[in-house]
């Protein structure tokens, strides 16, 4: 009987020592997949939220737009024109420290970005001497006759090394090299792969090509109405005139919108004067307003 007795206590232990075993192993298990589920619901907030500001940015453009719906050709152009003349304007002073957060070097928060130097230099570094880098006006201050407005818009400025921006001086946009890169003109010592010919043309590294075509579509639809800025398709220009238009056109398809045009674009438009370039935000439009010359 003893022994009887002494076998059901020792079976007794040994089903209640598995029985916990068991239930430690359902513990683990069932914890491993709250882990999972609470990393699965995770992994969803933050695509949602990436999904949230993504359609944020486009309900942003969709509403900047709204009007846009159905324009074309100098329908299109003329209502563009109506939605970014409606922008605030800043100081000329004001322009230095815009400058360094519109085109801050996104390697190195410290430093701004020279527009056909390419080189990365000190924000702080901004002045007269040679080295130094000041406000380059893409569209030719003298072909605006100074404008004090179009003088301070951020859509048509970009910091740039001082000596390479009084080379460039009043010059219109055009090819000067071969398909082999050799430079007809004089091939600049300080901006690489830029050539240009005095009382010429300018023709700029090809990573910006495209940049400097949509800086100019903007300037010719923002200002065409006020100060009749316009571009033609030939070189040696003067004020309001900026050329060469086919060169543009045929920069601005070889050299696609980056993030960085983009991003500034929209420092430009949150933090400074409240209004964009169109042709950043939709590329497509310069061949239905400009043409595929």
């Amino acid at each position: 009987m003893k022994f009887k007795m002494k076998n059901t206590l020792i079976l007794f232990t040994i089903i209640t020592f598995l029985s916990a075993c068991n239930m430690d192993k359902n513990t683990e298990r069932n914890q491993s997949q709250e882990d999972l589920n609470s990393h699965a619901l995770h992994n969803n907030k933050n695509i949602a939220y990436r999904n949230e500001n993504k359609d944020e940015d486009s309900s942003i453009l969709e509403n900047y737009y709204k009007d846009v719906k159905g324009k074309t050709g100098e329908d299109l152009k003329n209502i563009l024109n109506m939605i970014i003349s409606n922008q605030k304007t800043i100081t000329y002073d004001e322009v230095w420290d815009a400058l360094k957060k519109t085109d801050e070097d996104p390697k190195s928060k410290n430093n701004v970005l020279l527009f056909y130097a390419g080189r990365s230099q000190s924000k702080n570094s901004n002045g007269t001497c040679n080295d130094c880098w000041n406000r380059e006006h893409v569209w030719a201050q003298s072909h605006f006759n100074h404008d004090k407005q179009i003088k301070t818009d951020l859509h048509n400025l970009k910091p740039e090394d001082v000596s390479i921006n009084r080379d460039r001086s009043a010059l219109d946009f055009d090819i000067g090299s071969e398909n082999d890169g050799t430079c007809n003109g004089i091939k600049h010592n300080e901006a690489p792969d830029t050539c240009y010919k005095t009382l010429g043309w300018w023709e700029p590294r090809d990573e910006i090509k495209g940049d400097v075509a949509r800086m100019l579509f903007y300037m010719d639809v923002r200002y065409d109405k006020s100060l009749d800025l316009k571009l033609v398709d030939t070189i040696k220009t003067k004020s309001p005139h900026q050329g060469k238009l086919s060169t543009l056109i045929k920069w601005h398809n070889e050299d696609p919108v980056d993030s960085f045009e983009r991003k500034r674009n929209n420092i430009i438009y949150s933090e400074f004067q409240h209004n964009r370039n169109p042709f950043i935000d939709h590329p497509e439009w310069v061949e239905e307003i400009f043409g595929n010359k």
